[in-house]
């Protein structure tokens, strides 16, 4: 019997089997860390969706490793058929060692030093093919077996001249080796929904911006690359997987309900603003807490920066609607709405917009405006 396709040309009850499966595999991860937090006492201080749901399949983490090993196989096989002198890194930079010791000047004037980076680069591809920064256990490639046997190439006893183009062979090598491995992870494997593997690809991302700072800068192009890679990436996680549903108010009131919960997860998972209610001023202060404070360091006058120019009025809206809402409330509640306006003229300091920040103080008669703003 033929199989029911759908217009993807998909088997439609094989892929409906498959979608089961994978909802009740998540369901069950979600299940495993609400009993780890209870454990834990940590309930309380959950929000719906802000865990990263880094936990693969079993299914998946089996295909994986079995591709990563057969992937691995068949690499050790690349020079099987070669000798040990042309692609030992160890043997290679022997014989040019050797060059470099007895025959200086004619090493210097055969532009070795400009050739190195060039020829040890397929070799330390092949090293690094299964090589993941975005792994937990992932080798940290300072400690791997080429970067050691390159570290002090070229420092022998004598004086170094200021020139001596192999003071520069290993940042060479991140330039033109490590940062390409890295543009390409970040295109096809960084997942920006997972806070560890965020984490970690921030992580090397400042490794080898303080440890390589002449090649890994704002001039250099593969640098430009990769930063731009990783915008795309981000960018493209926005417009194709964040989606935020708009519920009547009403919906969201009952807190149990199955709309709520999937606008919170919605919300976490992206780090995203919000219509106004009792935990947008939270949901405000994360968003915040990602901006870098560079951002704002320079800035002069009372405004800030042009992207931000929405948000902070979104801020605004939220004061004024805090304040309308307390109308007519008891006094434990206009106390507690006066609180969440002091910290809405906080968070619009700290973004320097100072313009917002004064127009919040002044239509809600917030005296303590200079204390605020200093974060007292």
């Amino acid at each position: 019997m033929a199989p029911n396709l759908d217009s993807f040309g998909r088997d439609r009850a094989l892929y409906q089997e498959h979608a089961k499966r994978r909802i009740a595999e998540r369901e069950a991860r979600r299940t495993r860390r609400r009993q780890a937090r209870e454990q834990t006492g940590k309930t309380a201080d959950h929000l719906e969706g802000l865990s990263s749901d880094d936990e693969e399949t079993s299914t998946d983490i089996t295909n994986f490793n079995l591709e990563k090993d057969r992937i691995s196989k068949e690499s050790s096989k690349v020079f099987e058929d070669v000798l040990e002198s042309f692609y030992s890194i160890d043997c290679i930079k022997s014989q040019f060692e050797a060059w470099r010791s007895k025959y200086y000047m004619s090493y210097k004037d055969a532009y070795i030093g400009l050739c190195l980076p060039k020829l040890f680069n397929p070799l330390i591809r092949l090293q690094l093919l299964t090589w993941t920064p975005l792994e937990a256990k992932c080798r940290d490639f300072e400690n791997m077996l080429w970067f050691e046997s390159l570290l002090f190439y070229g420092c022998e006893e004598r004086e170094q001249e200021k020139d001596d183009v192999d003071v520069a062979l290993l940042p060479t090598i991140v330039e033109k080796v490590i940062l390409p491995k890295l543009t390409v992870i970040a295109e096809n494997m960084w997942d920006p929904f997972s806070t560890t593997q965020t984490s970690r690809m921030v992580g090397i991302t400042l490794k080898l911006i303080n440890g390589y700072p002449s090649v890994v800068n704002a001039e250099n192009k593969n640098t430009q690359v990769y930063l731009k890679a990783l915008l795309l990436r981000m960018r493209r996680t926005l417009d194709d997987d964040v989606f935020m549903p708009l519920y009547p108010k009403n919906v969201l009131e009952n807190k149990n309900s199955g709309p709520y919960l999937f606008f919170q997860r919605q919300f976490w998972s992206s780090v995203k603003n919000s219509e106004y209610g009792d935990d947008s001023i939270k949901k405000a202060q994360n968003v915040i807490n990602c901006f870098p404070k560079q951002w704002f360091m320079n800035l002069k006058g009372e405004r800030t920066i042009s992207q931000l120019e929405n948000f902070c009025r979104y801020l605004v809206h939220l004061a004024d609607t805090i304040y309308r809402n307390s109308i007519g409330c008891s006094d434990v509640e206009k106390r507690n709405a006066r609180e969440n306006i002091k910290q809405i003229v906080k968070l619009l300091a700290s973004v320097r917009a100072l313009d917002h920040a004064m127009s919040v103080a002044s239509d809600h008669n917030v005296k303590e405006f200079k204390s605020l703003i200093e974060g007292k």
